[in-house]
């Protein structure tokens, strides 16, 4: 299993601003393509700014074909247009992760 650990912080007092216009433009585009995602975490403490996506595929290339399929959608972007146009992040990371030998053991 390969882990899609993306966090996103906005600007302060913006996260509700962001995470509106996702539901309401992207989210359904994103799960259309990648299906549902593992997590989608707020937090409680520490950055209140920020939040995180974590979506699986089976491996590398099961996430190469499904970005693409998401990345060729017209809604998606949209959805991208719409979200650079507000300006409401202040940065991104991902991380791609995998399963620990701990998991299984």
């Amino acid at each position: 299993m390969l882990y899609d650990v993306r966090i996103y912080t906005t600007h302060p007092g913006m996260l509700k601003k962001q995470l509106d216009l996702y539901k309401e433009h992207g989210f359904a585009t994103q799960t259309k393509h990648l299906g549902k995602p593992f997590a989608f975490l707020l937090p409680e403490t520490g950055d209140i700014n920020s939040f995180t996506h974590i979506w699986c595929y089976e491996n590398a290339a099961d996430r190469e074909q499904k970005r693409a399929a998401m990345q060729a959608d017209p809604a998606w972007h949209h959805y991208l247009k719409i979200t650079a146009d507000a300006g409401l992040y202040l940065s991104q990371s991902n991380h791609l992760m995998k399963d620990s030998p701990l998991m299984h053991g």
